[in-house]
């Protein structure tokens, strides 16, 4: 249309009047031709008007439909309705027969375990299995952890109801059968013990010879049995324990009770036996003499177990009494190796220092393994190896003394300890009550013996205490011996004390020569027991401060006696002894007296020198005079060469007194210088060619010091001594061998 108007661009006006003349001639175009079509027109009015009738039928056919259709929504709602309710209600059908079954499968006690129970036979292992897992089944049942809301279920609480019942009923029974079983334990243990004193009371039963020939075995008896048949309670006891304590801690006491009694029937005749072994002999004793007839005293003891018993075995006071007459039948007064002037090294038997330490080292290991066998049982028994804190079962002055004040408390309330190893240890305190007081008397009797007895038990002790300590240093086993080790220790410094005041107590014969001191030789003898004794020992500190003890008496009193000696030159004492001493040391190569050993060798050479010197002066004794005033005078400023013109020392007075001394009469002073000197030593030293020998010696050197004195102060006289060095050798040689 621009295009074929030129001007519409340039001419818009005209441009826009051109359009409006066409818009008016094609709008009256469209109304002619719109008239025209009139006839159409109304035909599609009819056909308008025949689409409104058809719309209203369909209208109301849907409203047919809607009503039809909300009548079918009513019924699918209540449908769903109906189908919720259904849900709902199987849930909780579920829930309910979860419930239903967590109640009957946790607290539903089939009926053999309840006839277990009830019934149940507890003697038989059978019966014991049957009863424990009916026990466990029935906790289990009770420890059950219910959930909200079921403790207020009747049938629930019935339940539980029946349970505690089970529970009280079978923990009455387990408990009555348990002391059943530890009465008859008792019973049987009781009728042994009996027959085997009985035997030995039988009319014409030679009882020393029965226990001199070892018929009655050191030995205790074996509890092994019947830890085995308890032992197959122990679940019920842990049952017991944690169920009912009250009745658990009952039958802790009543075991406690019956042990103590049979431990100390059987462990203070076990300590009879092995006091006669080592006193051997019982004729004195009558020791079972006047035993009760068996069948009473059982049934003695089985029927008041706090009541005063018949005692099976003779009072410590009269074996006491026995061993210190039997010992004195082969020593004069008391038993230490140190009583002067009663005894000799020959009088002590070697033979019964080696029993004893035999029976003691019997009796010490008889009681390890007995004491360990009966804490293992009872750890395992009563459940006590966990090292957790538990209740106690008594105070410690229940322990100690027996009492019974403690015991009045709510049994279902125990007294508390610190650990049930404190508890295990308590109840061995209770059980084994004896073992102290009876090892003491058994050292009472071997100190008795013989005082040297205590080192026997003490490196014996020592050695079982270490080796309990290494396995639990606080047991009752480590706890007990340790404190017999304290006795021990102290008799064993008792023995050095005595020995030390018997040093100094000792008194010397006054009409003859004193020799080796006694002490001088029990010391030697006391350190050759002591090492072979004390050889890879734990406690060889102890023996090596009384070594130092003993050596320091010994040689304070060896220089008391010698000053106090009137028979025996001062000298002779101490050389004879400290030599005694010096080999004494020197043999047995004791570390801990090296410097002890030093100091008796230099004491031995000192007074053997100044014997030797001491009694040399007396042969010659005017030419030791002529030439101690020579040397006083040279001392004195006087040249030796001018020494001859003093009046007193001039050559003429030299040959006077050589003349005095001719070979002959030395010869004679030496051969009685010989018998003096042998009459001061003793034989068993064996010191008279040594100390001839020095003397020999000695001389010689007086001769060629007197020699020297003549050359240097009398030069060319001529004066010699009338006898040379061959001489004396010739001389000493002869009087040796002429004796």
């Amino acid at each position: 249309m621009m295009e074929g108007c030129e001007y519409a661009i340039s001419n818009a006006e005209a441009f826009a009047e051109r359009l409006s003349r066409e818009l008016q001639v094609l709008d009256g175009a469209n109304i002619q031709s719109i008239m025209a079509s009139e006839k159409q027109v109304n035909i599609l009015m009819n056909l308008l008007d025949e689409a409104l009738k058809e719309v209203d039928q369909i209208e109301l056919k849907l409203s047919s439909y809607e009503e039809m259709l909300q009548s079918v929504k009513e019924q699918m709602d209540q449908i769903s309705e109906s189908n919720h309710l259904i849900h709902l209600s199987n849930t909780n059908n579920v829930k309910l027969l979860s419930e239903i079954e967590f109640l009957v499968n946790h607290m539903d006690l089939a009926k053999g375990h309840i006839k277990a129970l009830q019934e149940g036979d507890l003697a038989s292992s059978r019966g014991i299995e049957a009863c424990t897992n009916a026990a466990d089944a029935l906790l289990q049942c009770m420890n059950v952890a219910l959930r909200p809301g079921h403790d207020m279920l009747l049938a629930v609480k019935q339940q539980q109801q029946r349970f505690s019942d089970l529970r009280e009923h079978f923990a009455r029974r387990l408990a009555s059968h348990l002391n059943n079983v530890f009465v008859q334990q008792f019973t049987q243990a009781l009728l042994q013990l009996y027959n085997r004193s009985y035997f030995l009371s039988v009319p014409g039963h030679d009882q020393s010879s029965t226990l001199a020939q070892h018929s009655v075995e050191l030995t205790l008896p074996n509890h092994h049995p019947f830890h085995r048949d308890l032992l197959r309670y122990a679940k019920l006891m842990e049952w017991l324990k944690s169920t009912d304590y009250g009745k658990y801690e009952g039958l802790t006491k009543n075991y406690m009770d019956y042990l103590s009694r049979l431990y100390e029937r059987e462990i203070k005749d076990f300590f009879e036996v092995a006091k006669i072994k080592m006193t051997g002999t019982t004729k004195e004793s009558k020791k079972f003499a006047t035993l009760p007839r068996k069948e009473s005293a059982v049934k003695q003891e089985t029927e008041s177990l706090h009541g005063s018993s018949g005692k099976l075995t003779g009072s410590t006071s009269s074996l006491n009494k026995l061993s210190v007459q039997s010992s004195g039948n082969r020593r004069s007064q008391s038993s230490s190796l140190l009583d002067m002037g009663n005894m000799s090294a020959s009088d002590l038997d070697v033979a019964d220092r080696t029993k004893f330490d035999k029976i003691f080292e019997q009796v010490l290991s008889e009681l390890e393994p007995l004491c360990l066998a009966e804490q293992d049982f009872i750890s395992k028994f009563f459940k006590l190896q966990q090292h957790q804190s538990m209740p106690g079962t008594m105070t410690e002055a229940e322990d100690l003394d027996g009492g019974t004040s403690s015991r009045q408390h709510n049994a279902g309330t125990p007294l508390p300890v610190s650990s049930e190893k404190d508890m295990i240890r308590q109840m061995m305190i209770k059980i084994f009550r004896c073992i102290e007081p009876e090892l003491n008397n058994l050292i009472a009797l071997g100190d008795k013996i013989d005082s040297f007895n205590s080192l026997y038990m003490l490196v014996k002790m020592s050695h079982h205490v270490w080796t309990a300590q290494n396995v639990d240093p606080a047991s009752f086993l480590s706890t007990t011996l340790g404190n017999v080790l304290v006795t021990v220790k102290r008799n064993f410094d008792k023995c050095i004390s005595n020995q030390i005041r018997q040093m100094e107590e000792v008194k010397i014969s006054k009409k003859s020569k004193v020799g080796i001191l006694p002490f001088v030789a029990e010391f030697e003898e006391f350190a050759g027991l002591a090492e072979s004794i004390f050889k890879n020992a734990e406690r060889r500190g102890d023996l090596d401060k009384a070594y130092t003890k003993l050596i320091r008496g010994v040689f304070v009193n060896v220089e008391k006696v010698a000053n106090e000696s009137q028979k025996t030159p001062r000298d002779v004492v101490m050389m004879e002894n400290f030599h005694h001493i010096f080999a004494t040391l020197s043999r047995l190569k004791i570390s801990c007296l090296e410097a002890e050993k030093k100091e008796a060798k230099q004491k031995y050479t000192d007074h053997l020198q100044s014997y030797v010197i001491y009694s040399l002066g007396q042969p010659l004794e005017k030419l030791n005079h002529f030439f101690e005033g020579v040397e006083a005078r040279v001392a004195q400023g006087i040249r030796e060469e001018e020494v001859s013109y003093q009046l007193a020392f001039n050559k003429q007075e030299l040959r006077k007194v050589i003349k005095e001394y001719p070979g002959k009469e030395v010869k004679k002073g030496l051969d009685n210088l010989y018998k003096k000197v042998d009459k001061h030593l003793c034989e068993e030293e064996n010191l008279l060619q040594v100390v001839w020998h020095s003397m020999q010696d000695e001389f010689i050197r007086q001769y060629k010091h007197f020699e020297g004195l003549i050359a240097r102060c009398y030069p060319g006289s001529g004066v010699t001594m009338e006898f040379t060095i061959q001489d004396i050798l010739d001389y000493c040689s002869s009087i040796a061998q002429s004796h």
